[in-house]
């Protein structure tokens, strides 16, 4: 009787242990219903009890002046005091220090004598600037010509960038979106905003504006344009922003479509886990299983790669005053990232990121950050999207039915399969794999993108919208 009671008594234990950790695994993998989100949050300076919105649309047109460029050129001049690269060392330590002295000569003797003809390729595209919750959002808008809107279906598009790019990345790409092309029976009117904080977009004034806010100051930012429903297509944080728009404002979107697919979820972590042991029960090809199997070497990678994102995460003000007070130093935190993204195979050769996005492109975007002393401000993103209001808010959790598309480039970061997806993602309309290509999709591979975002739209139909 005694070894029964005892018997009973594990049993009991293991019983309620299981029931325990049942109810604990439902708990963190249920959906969420959506948050209620305040809409208007005024984030310009004071306390707003005074503010008269100004809802103008004001023409941009950079022109910086000259004392400017010629101060960046005497910064650029003085002797540069490098530590020369250990034996053996290519970018395995950071951003190559002969590389960069090579990029700092082209940037002062070459690019800066011909920034004005780089001004001019800036203001190509229409742009301008609007008040948005007490903020001055920069932002780029490019309509569709009356004899292409004639014979295309012309449907609003949002192009979201993220850190360390900016909309220079979409100078490519925009033109694809909007021309007349027999590869797609759309054409867009294209808004890419500079996020605040970047760019020559303002910035918040305290803490707290998250990925949440930045996707409601775009959400109103199209309604000022008079878009109502309109379509989001982002990459990096812009896709992040993408997914809380499409979330918290559903109504609004009429798809959205990445070029980085996450989910961080407690369920889509156990998913990868379980696809990394049996992709054959979860994929549809062979062809990608790379992209999902080798969980934990994906996993060092990250960790290895993501030293600026805990420095931006916890000290973004430190990090961002070494930066913003020094054009090289500067150059080399932004460089180093696009020079890991050109992939693997390709990290070891400086002229290898060179010829995936162009010198000229990759310098235009470090300007971008050098002229508005943006490394401060876009770095604190980090910090107010690590916080706690901004995780309790769990909109990972939260399923939408946005209709939603998904392009995975290879060299990217390592992506959530459709079936961790549909968690959030309950409505998707397209799945696509890329054997190449890495994390600025935009500026790497223009062509490819338009592609998978038009076969996108194509598939979720808007002709009757």
């Amino acid at each position: 009787m005694k070894c029964l009671a005892i018997f009973g008594l594990i049993v009991a234990i293991f019983a309620a242990i299981v029931g325990y950790g049942y109810l604990v695994f439902t708990d963190l993998t249920r959906p969420l219903p959506k948050p209620d989100y305040k809409d208007d949050t005024y984030w310009g300076r004071g306390d707003g009890k005074n503010y008269v919105p100004d809802t103008k649309i004001y023409d941009f047109h950079l022109d910086v002046p000259q004392a400017e460029i010629d101060d960046l050129r005497q910064q650029l001049n003085r002797t540069l005091k490098l530590a020369d690269p250990l034996d053996g060392i290519a970018f395995e330590y950071g951003f190559n220090t002969n590389a960069l002295q090579q990029f700092v000569d082209y940037w002062r003797d070459k690019y800066l004598t011909k920034w004005r003809q780089r001004e001019e390729y800036f203001n190509s595209m229409k742009q301008y600037t609007t008040e948005i919750q007490g903020l001055k959002i920069h932002f780029i808008h490019e309509r569709v010509e009356e004899e292409v809107a004639a014979k295309k279906h012309v449907v609003p598009l949002l192009l979201l960038h993220g850190w360390p790019g900016s909309v220079r990345e979409f100078y490519d790409f925009i033109p694809m979106l909007r021309k007349d092309t027999n590869i797609s029976d759309y054409s867009f009117e294209v808004v890419a905003p500079s996020l605040v904080g970047f760019g020559w977009s303002e910035a918040a004034p305290r803490p707290g504006f998250n990925a949440a806010e930045m996707a409601t100051v775009m959400r109103n930012l199209m309604l000022r344009l008079g878009h109502k429903k309109f379509l989001v297509q982002g990459g990096d944080w812009g896709s992040i922003i993408g997914s809380n728009l499409a979330t918290l404002y559903p109504d609004n979107v009429l798809g959205y479509h990445s070029n980085m697919c996450v989910l961080h979820t407690p369920l889509a972590i156990l998913k990868a886990i379980y696809t990394h042991y049996y992709p054959e029960k979860v994929l549809v090809s062979r062809m990608f299983y790379d992209h999902h199997v080798g969980i934990w070497d994906k996993f060092k990678e990250l960790v290895e790669e993501s030293g600026y994102f805990h420095i931006q995460a916890t000290k973004p003000d430190t990090i961002g005053a070494a930066l913003d007070s020094s054009p090289v130093g500067l150059a080399g935190y932004i460089l180093e990232k696009f020079q890991t993204c050109t992939g693997p195979a390709l990290r070891q050769d400086f002229g290898a990121m060179v010829t995936v996005y162009g010198l000229e492109a990759v310098l235009d975007n470090v300007m971008v950050y050098y002229l508005n002393s943006a490394a401060t401000t876009a770095g604190r993103f980090y910090a107010e999207n690590t916080a706690k209001a901004y995780r309790d808010l769990q909109l990972d959790r939260v399923q939408t039915p946005v209709p939603m598309g998904c392009a995975r480039f290879r060299n990217d970061l390592p992506p959530a399969s459709e079936w961790q997806l549909r968690d959030k993602f309950i409505n998707i309309k397209h799945n696509m794999y890329f054997q190449h290509g890495g994390h600025f999709a935009a500026m790497e591979m223009p062509s490819m993108l338009y592609s998978d975002f038009t076969t996108f739209v194509k598939k979720i139909g808007l002709h009757d919208e």
